[in-house]
């Protein structure tokens, strides 16, 4: 297939998404009578449920964007560097209230390769199959009962989560319906400042501008997998309150390498072709490794700005950006990033031969020093060190172009 032809799947797809929303009304999603019924109806993971985080309120109602009103905003950028995606504000509706189930009915309707976001905090971990958040984008929770921002941009398969609390401050955020450099751009519902995902930065509006929301690390790895590492993990239900057609990929065939970014404005980086898959490291110029060279290694080692770091893969996740259904997208792999340290010892790790173990003592990973066997949750679970965890940091499993423009001085270990 041309990459003219991919370009126009993905343009057919974006149509998907906007015919979606149109059955929406001022930004929210349509309910249908068994989004009402499922609504009321108590079920049996309401103890799945996160803890609810009281949200500031802000000055009070906006008069609207910068795009709606005479006026020009402050901004750290050229503001016609933002463009129209397509949706009005909140046309992809955000998830305010999610409501969480266990992997028992997950699986009922998700497979083992199904993609999905997943965070470990240090009491719980929380599990957002991609087959939902290509719809919403964002979802407004909480994790160890601090509040936080899930986001997911399928232009940029960029999965990332911050810290909901700045300057004292809990803010909840919607979609804009803008893209700047085909990265979602966000708002925040108390000030409108305009923030854009990828870096987690204020980038237009008189509150908070220029400052950063704090990354909270996270990773894309298959829903089996976690599974098994993370049994009693909770994961993201279809009960959204909203209408779509979660598994169906609205973007099919986008992240074939020869295709273009939608909406990116400018050139991109010519070093690797646009849409090449890489694990960035954000701090400081950051790091990039493409995902092929770690895909044959399995673990590639360095030191990042402030610490060394153990960056790993193996199998077992499909593409949310391949084929028209999700879960048949081809299998891109997992990642998972660690400060190499346990027990006051630095490690370095390599991948085993074949996975050994079963359940959340499946193990993909052995270190050089003890041999002690490592899961890919950052755990031990055999050898002299198990039960120690690594500290994840964080990462982004993205596109070669997105990555390029925020950080164009990168370093890429290929």
């Amino acid at each position: 297939m041309s990459r003219l032809s991919r370009v126009a799947l993905s343009v057919a797809g974006l149509a998907l998404v906007l015919a979606a929303c149109g059955s929406s009304t001022e930004g929210e999603p349509a309910a249908t009578d068994d989004d009402a019924a499922d609504a009321s109806d108590p079920t049996s993971e309401t103890d799945l449920d996160p803890e609810s985080v009281e949200r500031d309120e802000g000055p009070g109602d906006r008069e609207g964007f910068f795009w709606e009103l005479d006026e020009e905003p402050s901004s750290t950028i050229d503001l016609d560097e933002i463009v129209s995606g397509g949706p009005p504000p909140d046309g992809i509706p955000p998830i305010d209230d999610p409501v969480y189930e266990s992997f028992d009915d997950a699986a009922e309707w998700l497979e083992g390769e199904s993609p999905v976001m997943v965070m470990r905090g240090d009491e719980e971990t929380r599990v957002y199959p991609l087959a939902i958040l290509t719809w919403h984008e964002i979802v407004n929770t909480s994790l160890d009962g601090e509040p936080i921002v899930v986001t997911y941009c399928p232009l940029c398969n960029s999965g990332l989560s911050f810290s909901a609390e700045l300057d004292g401050e809990v803010l909840d955020f919607g979609t804009s319906g803008r893209l700047w450099r085909s990265n979602l751009v966000m708002y925040d519902r108390q000030y409108g400042n305009l923030w854009t995902q990828f870096t987690g930065e204020a980038i237009v509006g008189e509150h908070f501008l220029g400052d950063q929301l704090e990354r909270i690390p996270s990773t894309l790895q298959g829903f089996g997998e976690v599974r098994e590492t993370d049994p009693d993990a909770a994961v993201l239900s279809r009960e959204t309150g909203a209408n779509r057609d979660y598994g169906v990929n609205p973007y099919t065939g986008y992240d074939a390498e020869d295709n273009d970014p939608f909406l990116f404005q400018g050139e991109t980086d010519g070093r690797f072709p646009a849409m090449t898959r890489v694990v960035g490291f954000p701090d400081g110029d950051g790091t990039a490794v493409l995902l092929d060279r770690l895909a044959e290694d399995r673990v590639v080692e360095f030191d990042d700005v402030d610490h060394p770091v153990t960056l790993w893969w193996a199998p077992g996740q499909a593409s949310a950006l391949d084929a028209s259904a999700i879960d048949a997208g081809e299998d891109v792999g997992q990642t998972a990033a660690f400060i190499p340290e346990a027990d006051g010892q630095q490690l370095t790790f390599e991948p085993v031969d074949e996975v050994e173990g079963e359940g959340d003592a499946t193990l993909r990973f052995r270190d050089e020093q003890t041999g002690s066997g490592w899961t890919l949750a950052g755990r031990a679970v055999d050898g002299e060190l198990e039960g120690e965890r690594l500290e994840a940091v964080s990462i982004d499993d993205t596109f070669w172009f997105v990555w390029a423009v925020f950080k164009p001085d990168t370093e890429v270990i290929e």
